[in-house]
C-alpha cells in the first residue's frame, strides 16, 4: 500500500474517532443535537404551462346550435381565415365530431381528413355536427331517426336538426356567401338524405355518400330478409352508449365460433344485456318487413317528397356494408320524374372507399387513384358549380367504373339493361347438367342438382378464422377469392365455357331459382363470379381468382311477400327471385362465367334453422334442423341468373 493511501485510511480512522467521541461526550452531557431538515421535493410541472400556440391559417368556433325545440347540438365550424362569401359544407354524424376534427395542426389542411384537403385548399368553411343526443350534443338520440310521423310523433327529426343548423350558419357565420353543401358517409350519409326531405333552402347541393337508406331490404341490418349478426356489436356500441361504445368482449378469436356457440342473434344479444336497448326491442319486435321498416325506407320517402336540391348519389361497387341505399334512392327519384337533378356515381371501392385511397380493393389495382379521382374531378366541380356559381361540373348522370377495363365510364342513363323500360333485356344465365351454365335454355324434365344444408356446419364469409375487427378482411370480403370453398359438398358451382369475346353488363344481375327443399325455410346464397385465365402473367397471383362481381342471399319466408312471411312446402317447387348489386363489368375473353349457390353465409348472416319460425332472431336448438336443398334445371322449371347483357363497345385504350 502505498503511503498516500496510508495517509487516507489514517485522516478516516481520525475522524471517525473523533465523531466516536463527541457522540459519547454529547450522550454524557444530555445534549442531542437535532436532524438536519430533508429538502423539499420541487415539481418540474408548472402550476399551468402556456405553450405558444402555432399561427394557425384557420379560425375554429365550438357553437351549441339551439333546435326549434331548445335541444342544443354540439357543432366545431373551421373557417379558414382568409374566407369571404365562402360556401360551406356540413357533415351531421352519430360518431362523433372527433373523428373529422381530433388535432390541432396549424394548417386547416392536416386539421382536417384527407378527403377534405380540396376543401381547405378551395377555402371552404367546413362544418361538423354532432347528431342529437350523441356524444357532445344535447337531446335523446334514435338510431336512424325517422322522419315525422307514424313513427316519430314528435317535431323534430333529422329534417327539421339539418334545417335549424343550416339557418344559424347562415346567420351567424359571416364569412360565408349563404350557400350550404352536404355530404357524409353511411351514417352521415343518412343524415344528408334526411336533409332532403325538409330542405332549407340555403341548401345547394348534396352529396349522400354510400347512405343507410333501407336497412331492412339491403344496407347494413337485413339483406331480403337474413340479419346480419355483424352488427349486433354496433347496436350495443351506438345506442349504449351517448359517446364512444366499448366493444362487446368475444370469448374468442374467431367470430365463426362466437356466434356457433351463441345459438341465435337473440341469444346472443340477451346474453349480452341488448334487452336494456330501446334499437334493439325495436328490431326484434319487427323480424319482417312490416310498416315498421317500410317507414324507416329513405328511398320510398324521397321519391313520395322529392326535393330540387342538386344531388350526387355515390355507391361503391363492392360495398360490405351499405350497399342497397344510393342505387336504390337514386332510381326511385329517376322513376317519379327527377333525375334531372340527381346524379349517380359507382366507383371500384369498398365502402367509404371514395374518402380515402383509391389505387387498389384486395388485389386489383387500377391505374389511379380512383377515389381522388372522384374527389377531385367530380364532388369538387359540383359544390364548385352549386356553391360558387362556378363552371359546369359536366358529370354524366351516371359515371360507373369499369372493373376489367380499368376505367371510368360516363352514361346517359343507368342501367342500360333491366326487366323493363330499358334499353335493353336481360338475358337468362341458365343452370345445366353437368355444372354447366349456358345461355341456352335447358331441354330435360323435372332433373336438378342437390345439396344438403346443415346449420351446425356454415359455409363461412370469408376463410376462418373470421375476425369482425380485422380490417382489411371486413373490407375486402366482396372481392375473396371463392376457392376456398370449392369442393365443399354444400355448395353447388355452375361454369360456363371460356369467353372467346367479351360480354359486357351494365345494371343489376337477377337470380331467378326454381329449388325444392325437405325444410320449411331456407335461405338462398347466390354468388355471380369472374374465373380468371389459369395463367395470368400481369399478375400472376391472380391466376385462376374466382372474382365476386355480385353477392347475396335472400330468405325463403319471404318468397311471396316481405310484408307477410310464409313456411316453405317441404319438397315442393318454389321460386326464389331476388336481385345482385349493380355492376358495370366486363368478362373478357378467356374467363369464365361462374355462379355458386349455398344457404349459409356464415357469422355474417345468421343461420336459418331451416324451420319455419315465428321469429328467426330466436330459433330454439332443435329448431335447426339439416335439410337438403334441389336446384331444378329443366324445361318446366329452369334457374338462372339473368344478366344485363349490353353490346361491347371497347374503350380507347382496349
Amino acid at each position: 500500500m502505498n503511503r498516500v493511501a496510508c495517509g487516507v485510511m489514517v485522516a478516516v480512522a481520525g475522524t471517525a474517532v473523533l465523531g466516536m467521541t463527541a457522540t459519547l461526550a454529547g450522550a454524557q452531557t444530555g445534549e442531542v443535537k437535532p436532524a438536519p431538515s430533508p429538502a423539499t421535493q420541487i415539481s418540474e410541472i408548472p402550476d399551468k404551462f402556456v405553450r405558444r400556440e402555432p399561427q394557425k391559417d384557420y379560425l375554429e368556433r365550438i357553437e351549441m346550435i339551439p333546435m326549434r325545440d331548445g335541444v342544443r347540438l354540439y357543432t366545431v365550424i373551421v373557417i379558414p381565415k382568409s374566407a369571404k362569401d365562402a360556401p360551406i359544407v356540413l357533415t351531421r354524424t352519430p360518431n362523433g365530431t372527433n373523428r373529422y376534427v381530433s388535432n390541432n395542426n396549424p394548417s386547416m389542411e392536416a386539421l382536417l381528413p384527407a378527403a377534405d384537403s380540396e376543401f381547405a385548399r378551395a377555402g371552404y368553411i367546413r362544418v361538423f355536427q354532432d347528431v342529437r343526443g350523441k356524444y357532445r350534443s344535447e337531446g335523446a338520440f334514435e338510431e336512424t331517426r325517422p322522419r315525422r310521423g307514424p313513427l316519430n310523433a314528435t317535431n323534430t327529426d333529422e329534417a327539421t336538426d339539418a334545417w335549424d343548423s343550416i339557418d344559424w350558419l347562415v346567420k351567424n357565420v359571416p364569412q360565408s356567401n349563404g350557400k350550404v353543401g352536404m355530404i357524409g358517409a353511411s351514417s352521415d350519409g343518412f343524415t344528408v338524405a334526411m336533409a332532403l326531405l325538409d330542405p332549407h333552402p340555403a341548401l345547394k347541393a348534396a352529396v349522400p355518400e354510400v347512405p343507410k337508406v333501407d336497412n331492412w331490404m339491403g344496407d347494413d341490418w337485413y339483406h331480403y330478409g337474413a340479419f346480419r349478426e355483424a352488427y349486433l356489436d354496433f347496436f350495443a356500441q351506438m345506442t349504449g352508449y351517448r359517446g364512444a361504445g366499448s366493444e362487446v368482449p368475444h370469448a374468442a378469436y374467431d367470430d365463426y365460433e362466437v356466434f356457433l356457440n351463441a345459438g341465435s342473434p337473440g341469444a346472443y344479444a340477451l346474453a349480452n344485456g341488448f334487452d336494456q336497448l330501446g334499437w334493439w326491442k325495436k328490431v326484434v319486435a319487427h323480424p319482417a318487413y312490416d310498416a315498421f321498416w317500410q317507414g324507416y325506407a329513405l328511398d320510398r320517402q324521397l321519391a313520395a317528397h322529392p326535393s330540387q336540391v342538386p344531388t350526387l348519389w355515390v355507391q361503391a361497387l363492392w360495398n360490405q356494408e351499405t350497399i342497397w341505399g344510393a342505387t336504390h334512392a337514386w332510381l326511385a327519384l329517376k322513376a317519379v320524374g327527377h333525375e334531372s337533378n340527381n346524379w349517380l356515381v359507382l366507383g371500384p371501392w369498398h365502402m367509404s372507399q371514395e374518402n380515402r385511397v383509391g389505387w387498389t380493393i384486395g388485389p386489383f389495382k387500377w391505374p389511379a387513384d380512383t377515389a381522388e379521382q372522384f374527389r377531385h374531378s367530380m364532388v369538387m366541380p359540383f359544390f364548385n358549380q352549386y356553391l360558387r356559381n362556378g363552371p359546369l361540373a359536366n358529370l354524366a348522370r351516371a359515371t360507373i367504373y369499369s372493373p376489367a377495363e380499368k376505367r371510368w365510364q360516363r352514361f346517359d342513363s343507368w342501367p342500360s339493361a333491366c326487366e323493363r323500360g330499358c334499353r335493353y333485356p336481360l338475358k337468362a344465365l341458365y343452370l345445366q347438367a353437368d355444372f354447366k351454365l349456358s345461355f341456352d335454355s335447358p331441354t330435360g324434365l323435372r332433373e336438378g342438382d342437390s345439396y344438403v344444408s346443415d346449420p351446425s356446419k356454415p359455409v363461412p364469409n370469408w376463410p376462418r378464422p373470421v375476425n369482425f375487427d380485422d380490417a382489411d378482411s371486413w373490407r375486402t370480403q366482396l372481392v375473396r377469392d371463392q376457392r376456398f370453398v370449392d369442393g365443399r359438398p354444400d355448395v353447388l358451382t355452375y361454369v360456363a365455357e371460356a369467353l372467346s369475346a367479351p360480354l359486357k353488363i351494365e345494371g343489376a344481375p337477377i337470380a331467378d331459382l326454381v329449388a325444392t327443399t325437405t325444410g320449411t325455410d331456407e335461405d338462398f346464397v347466390v354468388k355471380l363470379i369472374d374465373i380468371y385465365p389459369p395463367q395470368y402473367p400481369m399478375q400472376p397471383e391472380l391466376g385462376g381468382y374466382e372474382l365476386p362481381i355480385g353477392i347475396d342471399i335472400f330468405r325463403g319466408r319471404y318468397r311471396t311477400s316481405f310484408e307477410h312471411p310464409s313456411p316453405i312446402p317441404a319438397n315442393k317447387a318454389q321460386r326464389y327471385r331476388f336481385p345482385l348489386p349493380n355492376q358495370n363489368y366486363v368478362f373478357l375473353p378467356r374467363h369464365r362465367i361462374m355462379v355458386q349457390i349455398q344457404s349459409t353465409l356464415f357469422p355474417l348472416y345468421d343461420r336459418n334453422p331451416q324451420t319455419f319460425v315465428d321469429n328467426p332472431l330466436f330459433p330454439k336448438p332443435e329448431d335447426f334442423r339439416k335439410a337438403t336443398i334441389t336446384l331444378l334445371r329443366s324445361a318446366d322449371a329452369a334457374s338462372a341468373v339473368w344478366l344485363p347483357v349490353v353490346p361491347y363497345e371497347p374503350g380507347p385504350d382496349n
